[in-house]
């Protein structure tokens, strides 16, 4: 499996952005939980907002009431609606799954990261 994020950009504050990510490539079908993580400049990599395959979701308590995650299992997204950015929404923004992988031997889930998106809020 494959992500790809797209959507970043730069915006000023009180503004919106909507990421995507598209999943890709062999293994789709078994893609579980999806999630949006970011990192900012000398930060650790942080929880954003995830979405179970059955919709659940749970978001940072930092972004609850002005980011949305959704997706769209048929097509392997996810999006990350955010609006009412901050300058501290400032970050590179990846894209996370868990896939299940079977093999004769085990099933087991493994971790698959986008590349990451820049998303740059001026104050």
């Amino acid at each position: 499996v494959q992500l790809v994020e797209s959507g970043g950009g730069f915006v000023q504050a009180g503004g919106s952005l909507t990421l995507s990510c598209v999943g890709s490539g062999r293994g789709t079908e078994n893609i579980n939980d999806m999630a949006w993580y970011r990192q900012a400049p000398g930060k650790q990599r942080e929880l954003v907002a995830g979405i179970s395959v059955g919709g659940t979701t749970n978001y940072a308590d930092s972004v609850t009431g002005r980011f949305t995650i959704s997706r769209d299992s048929a097509k392997n997204t996810v999006l990350l609606q955010m609006n009412l950015l901050k300058p501290e929404d400032t970050a590179v923004y990846y894209c996370n799954a868990r896939v299940l992988v079977v093999t004769i031997e085990a099933r087991r889930y493994i971790e698959v990261w986008g590349q990451g998106t820049l998303v740059t809020v001026s104050s």
